[in-house]
């Protein structure tokens, strides 16, 4: 019923950018949250950024300054901007999207991933 399908991802250098997208499809309209987390071989999933309903967004302490996450709501998106990228920021990187009924329960929905590599 949901879709969440990431883009953007690829090869960079140390010390440039690149900028993530992810549209939302389906019968949720209005998510409470959505943000993104990411994979790196070897390691479990680890958010990376998250903006809610009235939030500025949150970061892991990894990424603060160097990620912006931001939402357009009218056309039910999140990017996440990256710059000054290192190598360690390497991973497979996941959308997310969590919406939440009162009285009813808490969704959550994933993308399939993009890739993202940094070399030294």
């Amino acid at each position: 019923q949901v879709q969440l399908v990431e883009s953007g991802g690829g090869l960079v250098q140390s010390g440039g950018s690149l900028r993530l997208s992810c549209a939302a499809s389906g019968s949720i309209v209005s998510f409470n949250s959505m943000g993104w987390y990411r994979q790196a071989p070897g390691k479990q999933r680890e958010l990376v950024a998250v903006i809610s309903n009235g939030s500025n967004g949150n970061y892991a302490d990894s990424v603060k300054g160097r990620f912006t996450v931001s939402r357009d709501n009218a056309k039910n998106m999140v990017y996440l901007q990256m710059d000054s990228l290192k190598p360690e920021d390497t991973a497979v990187y996941y959308c997310n999207a969590v919406y939440r009924r009162l009285g009813s329960g808490i969704y959550n929905y994933w993308g399939q991933g993009t890739r993202v590599t940094v070399s030294s």
